[in-house]
């Protein structure tokens, strides 16, 4: 049983749930409060939002490990699960299930909130990592672009959710109102961070794969343009998110407080400098590794900020935090 849910990397479970949590209760909703709603959707929709999202990903997981097989025994003997302690037909078995739960519970949610889009994507996204684990992710910075996206949905699922319940709520009327665009605006920004540092994230795990990736005849970007050029791209990644951050803290955040810029610099832009710094040094798996966290570290950072921002918001808007206390 312990080999099974080792399978299923339940941190980066729990941190989709964070975020998806998140999203919906740190940035939705003061965002609904702001224009008087007094709550977002149920919390049975975003617990059901949430299960069959993570279902969905726990499956992709184990399909990534069933067809990693070959490659894990080169890059991660010590850690490697199916084929050595799982079967493979057992893991596929597995995988399965998890992704059917996952398929299930997905299209209850999208029956509910009378949601095609909603449905569609659940439909799509469980093909669209089998095809990933399959073919792409040995493909030149296809399989890394495709990960990005998927992370980049897991965030951006909570409003697609949120404007299906209001449409069900108010019909086609509130849309004649600025409340979509808030809250696509926000909840896609935090989207496109989680796209860019999954994308950062998933090339700098593929210099530390670097080994077992070679021996399979993959074409990662390590592998096709070498360490040197890839760790100038990882460099160049950093420094369009620092400026886009920047950017958007000075043209498109207005609050009053200066709390967003210190959160921005002490919070995100600093640990970018010291990723920047552990790549330079990089020169093994080990190095690449300790990247990998930091980088992962990060974004759960930037996601934070969402918690800054309903602070900001109920400061300006004058209104309570979780229904609990003021702030001034």
């Amino acid at each position: 049983m312990k080999q099974y849910l080792q399978l299923l990397r339940l941190p980066n479970l729990l941190f989709i749930a964070f975020v998806q949590f998140a999203m919906s209760e740190a940035v939705i909703l003061p965002l609904l409060m702001t224009y008087g709603f007094d709550a977002g959707m149920s919390s049975s929709k975003l617990l059901l939002l949430i299960l069959s999202t993570i279902l969905i990903a726990a499956g992709g997981y184990v399909l990534n490990d069933y067809f990693d097989v070959k490659i894990d025994t080169i890059n991660r003997p010590d850690k490697m699960i199916v084929g050595k302690t799982i079967p493979r037909a057992s893991a596929m078995r597995y995988y399965q299930i998890l992704t059917a739960l996952g398929l299930l519970s997905g299209f209850i949610l999208a029956f509910l909130v009378k949601s095609f889009s909603l449905g569609f994507i659940f439909l799509v996204v469980p093909g669209m990592l089998w095809f990933y684990s399959a073919t792409y992710k040995r493909q030149f910075l296809t399989g890394n672009i495709i990960v990005a996206f998927a992370s980049a949905l897991s965030v951006l699922l909570p409003a697609i959710l949120e404007l299906a319940v209001l449409e069900s709520q108010y019909g086609k009327l509130i849309f004649e109102t600025p409340i979509p665009k808030q809250i696509y605006a926000w909840v896609g920004g935090f989207a496109v961070f989680a796209f860019f540092c999954t994308l950062l994230r998933e090339i700098i795990k593929d210099a530390e794969d670097i080994a077992g990736d070679r021996e399979m005849e993959c074409h990662t970007l390590p592998i096709v343009w070498g360490i040197k050029k890839t760790k100038i791209i990882v460099y160049c990644l950093i420094l369009l998110i620092v400026s886009g951050l920047l950017a958007v803290d000075f043209f498109l955040i207005d609050f009053s407080s200066s709390l967003t810029t210190r959160y921005l610099i002490f919070g995100l832009i600093i640990p970018f400098v010291c990723l920047g710094y552990l790549i330079f040094k990089a020169e093994n798996a080990r190095d690449f590794h300790q990247a990998s966290t930091l980088s992962k570290f990060i974004m759960l950072l930037g996601v934070s900020y969402s918690f800054v921002f309903y602070f900001l918001q109920a400061q300006q808007y004058h209104f309570p935090i979780f229904h609990i206390f003021m702030v001034q």
